[in-house]
């Protein structure tokens, strides 16, 4: 099982004076299971590329592949698609739109074809499982703190049972508890349900605490796509559209100038304090 994107370009306003080369030749394949990483400055693709991942969006030229079928032939069931393939935007707000929390999660699965008792049960399963309390249930999501919105938009994807979870900036906006929260719950479902997850973020940090691969994308084309420590090790590029390797490498490399042998490719701190610790230890022997 595979989304597969296979020369994948997008023009907006296309054969108008106002043009726009949003995608440009962009062929990947995302295997199930990932945990995936998408960065780049403001305008280099990242929203346009992921809204073509369960067809919000439609290639100019192209295709895509989900698990073999082409998810633009002309019989294909759109509607199959994005109940496997769930995507939260970066304002939660703009995706809650119901009374109250319970009814806004059932949603999805009622307007899949779910009977009542299966959206009702499916929906008080998903809002369970991103922690939301019971007694928040029937207010409007709109009383909700940010972090909890987000919650509840992100409960409202799951309760579709997806197999694929993307999340536009889901930090964004958040305090450091909040984004803490939410990126735990996110690293949870990845974990324990085998979700393939793809994370847009301009955060260096939570992307080298999360991911397993990095794609970097850059004027609407791939600039970059490997391991964590291989992409951050290419900081110099990454500088170059405007873009950084994380703090704590840039602290490891200056740790190094003064005379501590310490790990340079670490990424993040779990990365660092072993080699830091290990560095002083030596040069007290």
């Amino acid at each position: 099982m595979s989304i597969i994107l296979d020369h994948l370009c997008h023009t907006y306003e296309a054969g108008t004076t106002l043009k726009s080369e949003a995608l440009k030749d962009i062929s990947l394949k995302i295997d199930d299971g990932e945990f995936i990483g998408l960065i780049g400055h403001t305008g280099s693709g990242k929203s346009t590329l992921v809204q073509h991942l369960n067809g919000l969006l439609k290639p100019t030229s192209g295709n895509i592949y989900y698990n073999g079928a082409d998810i633009n032939d002309s019989d294909y069931d759109i509607k199959s698609l994005r109940k496997e393939v769930g995507l939260v935007f970066q304002y939660p707000e703009h995706q809650l739109f119901e009374t109250d929390v319970f009814s806004d999660v059932c949603f999805g699965p009622k307007n899949m074809g779910f009977d009542k008792k299966e959206v009702e049960l499916t929906a008080y399963s998903a809002l369970e499982t991103v922690g939301i309390d019971h007694d928040l249930f029937y207010v409007s999501p709109f009383d909700l703190s940010g972090g909890q919105k987000r919650r509840v938009a992100i409960a409202g994807v799951l309760a579709m049972k997806p197999k694929v979870l993307i999340l536009d900036e889901p930090t964004a906006g958040l305090d450091p508890a909040g984004r803490d929260e939410i990126l735990g719950l996110v690293r949870k479902l990845h974990k324990e349900n085998g979700i393939t997850v793809i994370l847009v973020s301009h955060s260096m940090e939570d992307v080298a605490n999360n991911v397993g691969r990095i794609i970097v994308m850059e004027r609407g084309g791939i600039f970059m796509d490997g391991t964590p420590t291989d992409i951050f090790a290419r900081s110099d590029e990454l500088e170059t559209i405007g873009l950084a390797a994380p703090e704590v490498t840039y602290i490891m490399r200056a740790l190094k100038k003064k005379g501590l042998d310490v790990n340079t490719f670490a990424t993040t701190i779990d990365e660092a304090v072993p080699s830091i610790l290990s560095a002083l230890k030596a040069r007290k022997c």
